[in-house]
């Protein structure tokens, strides 16, 4: 049964959860096109589109305890919002359950990540077509075009590896030459296949836990056009859904971000959804020791 305001068959109670839902309805430092403050929700509708049963995995999200724990306050600031998701999302990795974030623009992910309890143990791979390195934009250093640069600072350049970028600044080109985060480009993946570029990607960091910040503009937007940045050149879905499959095995939080609903069909908000289930079916499986069929 339907039910509007949550996540589809993310109905367990908290204690039995092994995924949780949040959303975090903020856009105040987008720079071109606001929205991104009603993706959550928007999700959270077109999940009720799909089947709960997985056709690769066999497995049914019906089964799998997920609960949503709905949107956080709409903060008045980056700084608010970025104590307010720290302090929400830490439970959740104290707690052993695996946090899946709904933006929001960029700025939110970096919280989310610095929430984790042991920043040396965790990488982080960046699905972005823009590189967000930039010390401070638009006088705000938690803007969304800082979001890679702050994670950086957080876990190391070690531990960040930026995939689909095909937008950057020579000031960001210039200072990540100094300070060494690794990147690989959108038109690297379309030359050597997802497959090995993610491989190359997951190989790069050495923890024994990955984190997934997808900012949806990373997708092409011919498919995921309802964005507040969008850049041609990029991904396609099943390259991102190839992602989330290679990193399963070691995914310990996910946010999806930047999903701008006036400028939606539907179709970008019902991707959003499908790739936040994809990520609960893979990491369930990877976890149970399943094959996809």
């Amino acid at each position: 049964m339907q039910r509007p305001g949550i996540f589809a068959d993310a109905d367990a109670e908290w204690d039995e959860a092994r995924f949780v839902i949040v959303g975090v309805p903020f856009d105040r430092t987008t720079s071109f096109r606001p929205g991104a403050r009603f993706g959550p929700d928007a999700i959270r509708q077109h999940s009720w589109n799909f089947e709960s049963y997985d056709l690769e995995t066999g497995l049914d999200l019906s089964e799998i305890p997920t609960h949503d724990l709905g949107n956080m306050e709409e903060f008045g600031s980056s700084q608010s919002m970025v104590d307010g998701v720290r302090a929400a999302i830490a439970p959740i990795y104290a707690a052993g359950k695996m946090p899946i974030v709904f933006g929001g623009d960029h700025a939110c992910s970096p919280p989310c990540v610095e929430a984790f309890p042991k920043p040396d143990d965790l990488g982080v791979l960046y699905l972005d077509a823009h590189m967000d390195f930039r010390s401070s934009y638009l006088g705000d250093p938690r803007s969304h075009g800082c979001s890679s640069r702050r994670i950086v600072e957080r876990v190391g350049a070690r531990n960040v590896v930026v995939m689909g970028v095909r937008s950057v600044s020579a000031e960001e080109i210039n200072d990540n030459q100094q300070i060494g985060m690794s990147f690989v480009t959108a038109h690297e993946i379309a030359r050597d296949g997802i497959e090995s570029s993610v491989q190359r990607a997951l190989n790069m960091l050495k923890t024994e836990k990955v984190y997934i910040s997808l900012d949806i503009d990373a997708i092409d937007p011919a498919f995921a056009g309802a964005t507040g940045t969008p850049e041609p050149f990029g991904l396609s879905p099943r390259d991102v859904k190839t992602v989330i499959a290679q990193a399963a095995p070691r995914l310990c939080g996910l946010d999806i971000m930047e999903v701008s609903p006036p400028y939606d069909q539907g179709n970008t908000s019902v991707l959003a959804a499908r790739l936040a289930r994809e990520a609960i079916v893979r990491v369930t499986a990877a976890q149970r020791g399943h094959r996809s069929s």
